[in-house]
């Protein structure tokens, strides 16, 4: 082999490592960067049968939509719910962090995780309902001063839509919630 094909060799397997160390680093924040961890079941969901794609996509958008929503009510942008809420969900969370404006709050979540269960898939394959027991903490700020702290399990009836490439959450309704004893 040439110098020349060998220093062409070298610099491809010189960049095809670069490359693998930065998808690493990449796939790495990706999983250290506050997205939930979410376990979804949609084996009882009906009455259509829900494609492998959607299996990956749902899940994955919801967590997202969590991210955002933690993201939005910590940091005061209701701006932020526009990538992965609609509707009600998306109403009934901007108007909760203009109150939270309003009143010099913040909230922050340290999420626990959500076990998502399907309960219905539209046959038209426009809707979804899910279930979702999730656990988490909450933390209520006063500036930079927590005043309330309290952690969650909590059970939602969740409404997703497809929109133009990603799953929306289009209501989210608590069923159940208590406060988790502390040691």
């Amino acid at each position: 082999m040439s110098a020349t094909n060998c220093f062409r060799a070298a610099s491809l397997a010189g960049a095809v490592a670069l490359l693998a160390a930065f998808s690493a680093y990449r796939l790495g924040a990706a999983a250290d960067n506050g997205v939930p961890h979410i376990e979804f079941k949609a084996d009882n969901i009906g009455p259509r049968a829900i494609e492998e794609l959607t299996t990956e996509s749902v899940p994955r958008d919801y967590a997202f939509a969590w991210q955002t929503m933690e993201q939005a009510l910590d940091e005061n942008q209701a701006g932020l719910l526009d990538g992965y809420f609609t509707g009600a969900a998306k109403d009934d969370l901007s108007a909760r962090v203009h109150s939270q404006i309003a009143s010099g709050l913040r909230t922050r979540y340290r999420d626990g995780g959500h076990r998502l269960e399907g309960i219905f898939y539209s046959p038209a394959g426009d809707a979804m309902e899910l279930r979702d027991h999730a656990e988490f903490e909450v933390e209520v700020l006063d500036g930079d001063r927590v005043i309330d702290h309290q952690p969650v399990a909590a059970e939602y009836i969740v409404l997703m839509t497809p929109g133009a490439d990603r799953w929306l959450v289009r209501q989210m309704q608590a069923t159940s919630a208590k406060t988790a004893k502390t040691p």
